[in-house]
């Protein structure tokens, strides 16, 4: 029994700048089946749309340029192109290795890649980016 749930991108004061939903197989995943369903879906959505040029993701595209957008994840592209899923993937476990953003489940930190937590349509999962101080 497949489970959809929703997850949110988070500002480090807690405000809600997007939510999608994500379908898991199970109830039991791992943070890195949590984060690689969640790049994969935002590749595909991006690569369905011919003409989009703002990939909305987790993790910054080579060859992209950062926008601005109160604190949404979006990466403008020269010209539209194919995103290919698996370097976003590994681009999106060294940041969470090196604590570029942290998840939370229901209030509770993921400390590690192959940490396992149950979901189910309840569950809150939120995605907390941390950005650099300027000046500091």
């Amino acid at each position: 029994m497949s489970i959809t749930v929703t997850i949110r991108d988070e500002t480090a004061t807690g405000d809600v700048v997007h939510e999608r939903p994500l379908e898991f197989p199970s109830e039991r995943i791992t943070v890195r089946e949590l984060i690689r369903e969640r790049v994969y879906q935002e590749v595909q959505d991006f690569n369905r749309q011919q003409q989009e040029r703002v990939f909305r993701g987790l993790v910054q595209p080579t060859d992209t340029e950062q926008v601005l957008n109160e604190g949404r994840p979006e990466y403008r592209l020269k010209q539209h192109r194919q995103i290919e899923w698996k370097p976003q993937f590994e681009k999106a476990l060294e940041a969470f290795s090196r604590n570029g953003f942290f998840i939370l489940v229901d209030d509770r930190q993921a400390a590690t890649l192959d940490e396992e937590f149950e979901v189910h349509p309840a569950t809150q999962i939120s995605f907390v980016k941390l950005t650099l101080l300027v000046g500091g």
